[in-house]
């Protein structure tokens, strides 16, 4: 896992640090892994063109020292200030290793034309919009042709919730230090950061659990069938989704089951549906029934339901969401569940798992927000979701976030755009369902759902040309390229 804490937290264990080091240690030791860094990206550090771009904050300090060691290998070293503060020491050090100041009415030119481009105009207690000349400079950064590397966070990201107001700075590589912050993992700042490198400035010991974490591959591996597995074991999955006037969600649910590794997905609704669902997937054990009380008795026993996908919002569809989270199995809800259990939260009061799957528009009618104001603040909502309902809550978006009740939040790092596109959501749900069949906790099966679902977009999209373009996707092809999603993280 990639781990990440809250802001507060880094300037507390940075100053725990502090008191153990000599006065100044700990800059160095980030100045040296970001010049570090920078030296690996140059071609050449000797004769490069080098601007650092520099705020009165910490992290010009840590930009002007690092200009200093770049200088000392011959790199041409120029800082530009922004505003009326800068870090004296680091200046000091900058101009005994040959480097100069650029003033800031100048920099235009020489931006453009830089090598290599340190931000560190802002640190990681940086938030709201960006000031003149600050924003400027960060527009300059962006159009420039050389290498932008940011220092700790992009300026204009709020490093604790991604959150980017006005001009921020895109840089090709954010060089961040002792831990991830969250707004480095988190859309919209998370699109700024480039390749995030992490250097190791000693805060492990003082950091306490993260706040948020992002996993590699082998944190979101299902359990691989064994010699012994047979179908029940590896978990029948209850899938209840569809309409007269919704089929597709039907066949798309339960192709995410099917291609999610259940050993057997038991699909129900009522007779068009079910007669699709049958045609696409055989292997599927499917059962026309009426919106009854007593409906899921035909059904057969599951290990998780998943209901909501095409099912209609009106009575009849509030009975049949009502029964499955009357049952004592993991359930996952979404799309038209999700609006019955916002009329009926009453419903959410079980003692099995429940996973939840809102966009932010079927977040906003959960827990009565602003659509607005959840997708400029995606974690501060996912959180609350979590807690207030309390469930288990996957946000989809740009950054899907996936939230429990007092457990750091779980940020999936393979979303694409391609999969802004319908139907996809209910592939999900299916995939999402065949994992906590198969016996994955809520968070671990809505984590690594996400994870594989990500995943098979981005391969869909890819397809076998194997020239890195990336062409149109529906919603069938994510399901048909979920076994090589399996493949690439078993």
């Amino acid at each position: 896992m990639r781990y990440a804490h809250e802001v507060g937290k880094v300037r507390a264990a940075e100053q725990a640090l502090m008191s153990r080091l000599p006065d100044g240690a700990l800059m160095q030791r980030a100045a040296a892994g970001l010049a570090s860094v920078c030296a690996r990206l140059l071609e050449s550090v000797y004769g490069a063109d080098v601007i650092l771009l520099v705020g009165g904050g910490d992290n010009g300090g840590d930009a002007l020292y690092a200009g200093a060691r770049l200088a000392r290998r011959g790199a041409r070293v120029r800082a530009v200030q922004a505003g009326t503060r800068i870090h004296e020491g680091g200046l000091a050090a900058l101009r005994a290793a040959g480097g100069r100041m650029l003033p800031a009415g100048e920099a235009a030119g020489p931006i453009a034309s830089a090598d290599l481009i340190i931000d560190g105009l802002t640190g990681i207690g940086g938030t709201g919009r960006l000031r003149e000349p600050h924003a400027t400079l960060a527009r300059q950064a962006t159009g420039s042709t050389g290498i932008v590397v940011a220092c700790d966070v992009p300026s204009g990201v709020d490093a604790g919730t991604g959150r980017v107001e006005g001009p921020a700075v895109r840089a090709d590589v954010t060089v961040t230090f002792g831990t991830h912050k969250p707004g480095l993992l988190i859309d919209p700042g998370a699109a700024c950061c480039g390749v995030v490198e992490l250097v190791d400035i000693g805060l492990g010991p003082d950091l306490p659990d993260p706040d948020v974490v992002a996993a590699w591959p082998e944190d979101v591996r299902p359990p691989e069938p064994g010699p012994e597995s047979d179908k029940y074991r590896r978990g029948v999955v209850g899938v209840l989704a569809g309409g007269d006037a919704f089929t597709g969600a039907a066949v798309l649910c339960a192709g995410g089951a099917v291609r999610g590794g259940a050993g057997m997905v038991r699909f129900a609704s009522v007779r068009h549906p079910v007669e699709l669902v049958r045609q696409r997937f055989p292997e599927a054990v499917t059962t026309v029934i009426e919106s009854r009380p007593d409906a899921l008795e035909r059904v057969g026993r599951v290990q998780a339901w998943v209901v909501g996908p095409g099912l209609g919002t009106g009575k009849d569809a509030e009975v049949l969401v009502e029964a499955v989270l009357g049952t004592d199995v993991p359930v996952l809800v979404d799309a038209d569940g999700l609006t019955v259990v916002a009329r009926r939260r009453d419903l959410l009061r079980r003692p099995a798992p429940t996973v939840l799957t809102p966009h932010a528009g079927e977040l906003s009618r959960l827990i009565d927000a602003d659509r607005e104001a959840i997708e400029a603040r995606r974690l501060e909502h996912v959180r609350r979701a979590a807690s207030e309902l309390p469930v288990t809550v996957l946000l989809k978006g740009s950054t899907t976030l996936v939230a429990e009740e007092d457990r750091p939040v779980r940020v999936n790092p393979t979303g694409t755009p391609r999969l802004a596109t319908a139907g996809t959501g209910d592939v999900l749900s299916g995939l999402i369902g065949a994992l906590l069949a198969g016996g994955m906790s809520a968070l671990d099966a809505a984590a690594s759902g996400a994870y594989l679902h990500g995943l098979a977009g981005r391969m869909a999209a890819a397809g076998t040309g194997g020239d890195g373009a990336e062409a149109p996707i529906g919603a069938y092809d994510v399901v048909e390229a979920l076994p090589d999603a399996f493949r690439a993280v078993w």
